[in-house]
């Protein structure tokens, strides 16, 4: 089979979220929903605050009456309002988080403020406009306002927005199932017995899926059989199929075959990538299916590119693709070749310092790795000092 051209990076991405089946919502309570992402928009079922607040500890005034003095004539506190109405020259002791009672528009701060008995004198400054240390019925949020679209993660931000919007369940998508495969006839268990290679890349993968909401479906590790591996893709039962290994051209990688012969449609092979080139994806029905390579950084680096965009928008995210920052280099980098390189560094003392060895098989240098430097296809040598793309890792 004649190799096919190198496929850059971001088309890649592009075919492959692609290939994401869709899945069926399912409306879960706001507890359960953290990680998830919304699959109906979410709007605000109250108005924020819901009346005017004090944002300080102080007295409840009418901005007209300044300097004062003023006759106290109650108290409001946050979830027992002053029931009466603030009439010129009279003020009512007020606390964060209080109702504004009805007449005052504005609050002295108590730091300002001096008491004789009932009787209120200013003892500062005071507040220079009305509405002075008051939060304003709506200022966050109103009833009928948006509180999330299609697609927005539900962060502890948001969920804490949508309770306080008097949201109690939301709309996402069901859980993806993932299925983890590892091939190779070298391969062994973590902890056992024996001269074979222990097996990394499922817990790998397995850990970088972790926050999202999916559900692993292990197939264990696979023998270099053709019959073997048709039939565990074929009976597999996921939305996301993802094998290590086997996604060469060599006589024992046979993960390509297998996948066609369980009924998968290649839709592309091979990424100008460094680590990382000999990557497939494609989709067997209503699963999508993609074959990392089997060494671990490029499966690391495969993983974090494509596995997890393609299981987050499986999900539902809108926006799934890793985030690229910029950082300054430490040291000076050669010039590149045809594919885009992910470096693997670390960062020191604001700069970006890249490992001296890269092989791909070296999981200490990986596991030392704060950040990825991006270099692009053909780019030119670069300076210690200059500016290069970064993705975060730890």
């Amino acid at each position: 089979m004649a190799p096919s051209p190198l496929l850059p990076i971001d088309a890649a991405q592009a075919r492959l979220l692609a290939l994401a089946p869709a899945i069926p919502a399912e409306t879960v309570p706001l507890a359960a929903a953290a990680g998830r992402y919304l699959r109906a928009p979410a709007t605000a079922r109250r108005t924020q605050p819901a009346a005017d607040l004090s944002a300080m500890d102080g007295y409840a005034i009418r901005f007209a009456d300044l300097p004062g003095p003023w006759q106290v004539i109650g108290e409001s506190a946050a979830g027992r309002d002053f029931a009466g109405t603030v009439a010129p020259g009279e003020a009512v002791r007020i606390f964060t988080g209080a109702a504004m009672p009805g007449g005052a528009d504005t609050v002295l701060v108590q730091e300002e403020a001096r008491r004789d008995g009932a009787t209120l004198h200013l003892a500062g400054e005071g507040p220079t406009r009305r509405a002075r240390n008051v939060r304003a019925r709506g200022l966050d949020f109103h009833e009928g306002d948006s509180l999330g679209e299609t697609g927005a993660a539900l962060t502890p931000a948001r969920l804490a927005l949508l309770a306080t919007g008097g949201v109690g369940e939301v709309s996402v998508s069901r859980r993806v199932r993932v299925a983890l495969a590892a091939t190779g006839d070298e391969l062994i268990e973590p902890g056992s017995a024996g001269a074979g290679l222990p097996e990394s890349n499922r817990l790998m993968l397995r850990a970088m899926l972790a926050d999202l909401p999916i559900e692993i479906v292990d197939l264990g590790i696979l023998p270099d059989r053709l019959d073997v591996l048709t039939r565990a893709f074929a009976d597999v039962a996921a939305d996301l199929l993802v094998t290590t290994g086997g996604a060469s051209v060599g006589d024992h990688d046979l993960v390509r075959p297998a996948l066609e012969a369980a009924g998968a449609v290649i839709d592309f092979w091979r990424i100008a990538l460094r680590p990382g080139k000999p990557m497939m994806a494609g989709r067997r029905g209503d699963c999508a299916v993609v074959g990392l390579p089997g060494n671990p950084v490029s499966a690391f680096v495969t993983g974090l590119l494509f596995v997890r965009p393609l299981a987050a928008r499986i999900a539902g995210a809108r926006d799934p693709l890793p985030r690229a920052t910029l950082a300054t280099l430490g040291e000076a980098l050669p010039a590149n070749g045809e594919r885009t390189d992910y470096i693997r560094a670390e960062q020191r003392d604001g700069r970006v310092y890249a490992a001296v060895i890269q092989d791909s098989s070296m999981l200490a240098t990986l596991a030392r790795a704060t950040c990825l430097i991006v270099r692009a296809p053909h780019a030119p040598a670069a300076a210690a000092g200059d500016m290069a793309e970064i993705l975060v890792i730890a």
